[in-house]
């Protein structure tokens, strides 16, 4: 067994059946109807991790992250170092010979962050392969993914991407470090965040592990806010009085 300080959370998370009752709560609500909660809350960002779209298709999913960062790196056919500020990068915890995709958990969603400026993918099909394989709900790329095709047709596991690209992760980057903070546009993703894969929506949103109580609270009001205001803007009342008549 991993030792307690192990950076991937091998042991069942705490609360496990409590949490798996509140994610499915969660998915009655949009990633619009999430937001909108996060930005009453003030939390940065509003949850939302710009910019990032579906690569596949599949159902809306929702579930804790676990982070992996990247970092740049150069080869023969990409000599010049991506700019980065290695100062404030955390230390690598990912062991020599260890691949991050063969260390993931079940029933997570995968969030991963590239240098911005690469041209090289960080995963294709064959990771997103032994990720489904072991449970992973879905993959979000902050970057480049390729083995569009594959991802496309034989992986069946919702991934989600900035970027598209043909060249192998090891000509411009390497995975660095597991769990760790990352930032995506202006929200932070932490290990055990909430993150939820809304195709509906075409958006994905982010939800403070410490903020997930007060947005179940929160979200069934604006759900049927939204909805009543709708249907008086169908009706043909003015938008300025549907808003008022809610208030």
């Amino acid at each position: 067994m991993p030792e307690k300080d192990t950076p991937w959370p091998f042991r069942p998370l705490a609360g496990r059946v409590k949490m798996n009752e509140e994610l499915e709560r969660l998915l009655n609500y949009s990633a619009c109807e999430i937001s909108d909660a996060l930005l009453t809350l003030g939390v940065p960002g509003a949850g939302f991790l710009p910019d990032i779209g579906p690569i596949n298709t599949g159902n809306k999913v929702v579930a804790p992250a676990v982070t992996v960062l990247f970092v740049p790196r150069a080869s023969p056919s990409f000599p010049t170092l991506i700019p980065s500020d290695f100062s404030t990068t955390p230390d690598s915890n990912i062991p020599d010979g260890s691949i991050y995709a063969d260390m993931a958990l079940p029933d997570t969603i995968v969030v991963m962050s590239q240098p911005r400026g690469t041209r090289t993918a960080t995963m294709g099909g064959l990771m997103a392969a032994r990720m489904r394989k072991i449970g992973v709900k879905g993959i979000l790329v902050d970057g480049r993914v390729r083995d569009v095709k594959q991802l496309r047709e034989l992986v069946d596991i919702p991934v989600w991407a900035r970027a598209t690209s043909i060249v192998a992760t090891r000509g411009e980057c390497r995975a660095h470090a597991v769990n760790v903070p990352i930032h995506i546009g202006g929200t932070r993703v932490e290990q055990r965040d909430i993150v939820m894969l809304d195709p509906e929506d075409g958006c994905a949103v982010c939800i403070p592990k410490d903020k997930l109580g007060l947005v179940l609270e929160m979200a069934p009001k604006f759900a049927v806010d939204d909805e009543t205001k709708m249907q008086r803007v169908m009706r043909g009342m003015k938008v300025e009085d549907a808003i008022k008549e809610s208030i």
